[in-house]
């Protein structure tokens, strides 16, 4: 039995986004380890789902070189006792430290960049220290995958990677019988459009953006429901402060339904998902609510642009504007109920089309067969 060992800095990540190539290769005769930080609902989730789960304490933000030397070896001691035939880093730190470690113990890895992030999107001194570390930790994988190819162009131009290792891993896809098309009318007051933005609570998500739409909207479509759905509290630099959020529902611009392990249950009550994000690998959530036939609206940036055929599943609007955000709600808000219907239909296709999980998981399984 090969196994096969996956890093990554949250265990939520872990299950929700890669449950389904996890199960996959288990039912193919692999042995599945999963590496993070200890949750207490998604290690067991995890478990549950028959992988071999291991903690690993690992500060994703952190900057400290001797806590960071340290994780080297801590993932080298851990990868020495599991012996893994073949390992997969997601995330800045696994792949940097997760990398290192896995040459140091002569174990085959693939380094997976799941979007640019903080450190991409400002100019200062742990952004360049992020990208001397990615030059040097990206020279030991055998390949390095990106979800889109904007963010691959930029490794290659800031000389950050050789360019034979990159590849493309076009999202991690969506399961489109879990996010099945979603059939009748949603419950509503009459006249009422509903958005909803579905991530974790960021300005560089566009959260900021999306509220001061809302404010505009409301004066003059009262009617209409806005509400965030997701993570508070993050230790990322680009976190929204508790009191902020708060003030918004102070205020009635927004609601704030807390985070769940159930989005699709979120989601099937609302007509649009909005994420007018900066920057991107693919977001997950815009697939889920395109697989379920809710129309999009979000940003002509990196990682977004990529889930949207504008005007046909969706509208995109420009980065960090409120207003282009407010003028394709307006367009949702102006439809009829047949032309929603018609274009969440349509970004179902494009999401059967493009990002169906089945692509994904014969990418990692064919992968695997090559290097072993």
């Amino acid at each position: 039995m090969k196994t096969v060992l996956f890093l990554g800095n949250t265990a939520w990540s872990m299950y929700n986004f890669r449950k389904e190539v996890f199960s996959d290769l288990m039912a193919k005769g692999y042995r599945v380890c999963v590496c993070s930080p200890f949750d207490k609902v998604f290690s067991r989730k995890l478990q549950d789902l028959g992988c071999e789960v291991h903690s690993v304490a690992l500060a994703a933000k952190g900057v400290n070189p001797l806590e960071d030397l340290s994780l080297t070896f801590k993932l080298l001691a851990l990868f020495l006792k599991l012996k893994p035939d073949f390992i997969f880093c997601y995330t800045i730190k696994p792949n940097i430290y997760g990398s290192f470690a896995a040459f140091l113990a002569n174990i085959p890895s693939i380094a997976i960049t799941t979007g640019l992030g903080y450190s991409f999107l400002n100019k200062n001194f742990i952004s360049w220290l992020v990208k001397i570390l990615y030059k040097i930790a990206l020279k030991f994988p055998k390949e390095v995958w990106f979800l889109n190819q904007d963010d691959l162009d930029t490794f290659l131009q800031q000389k950050l990677l050789i360019p034979n290792k990159a590849k493309i891993l076009k999202s991690e896809g969506v399961n489109l019988d879990d996010f099945a098309l979603v059939s009748g009318s949603i419950e509503k007051k009459a006249g009422q459009v509903s958005f909803l933005l579905s991530a974790r609570l960021l300005w560089d998500k566009g959260v900021g953006e999306f509220v001061e739409a809302a404010k505009k909207i409301k004066r003059q479509y009262p009617q209409t429901r806005f509400a965030l759905l997701g993570f508070m509290g993050s230790d990322n630099p680009s976190a929204i402060p508790e009191y902020v959020v708060k003030k918004w529902v102070a205020e009635g611009e927004v609601e704030y339904l807390g985070s769940t392990d159930n989005v699709k249950a979120c989601m099937q009550n609302f007509d649009c998902i909005c994420l007018p994000s900066y920057r991107e690998g693919v977001p997950r959530s815009l697939l889920e609510g395109a697989a379920m036939g809710k129309i999009l609206i979000t940003t002509d940036a990196v990682g977004c642009r990529e889930t949207v055929d504008d005007n046909i599943t969706g509208f995109l609007c420009e980065v960090k504007d409120s207003v282009s955000l407010a003028e394709c709600m307006k367009k949702v808000i102006n439809m009829s109920e047949e032309e929603r219907i018609k274009m969440g239909c349509a970004g179902r296709k494009k999401m059967q089309q493009e990002f169906d999980v089945n692509y994904i998981l014969a990418h990692y399984s064919n992968t695997l067969t090559h290097y072993l």
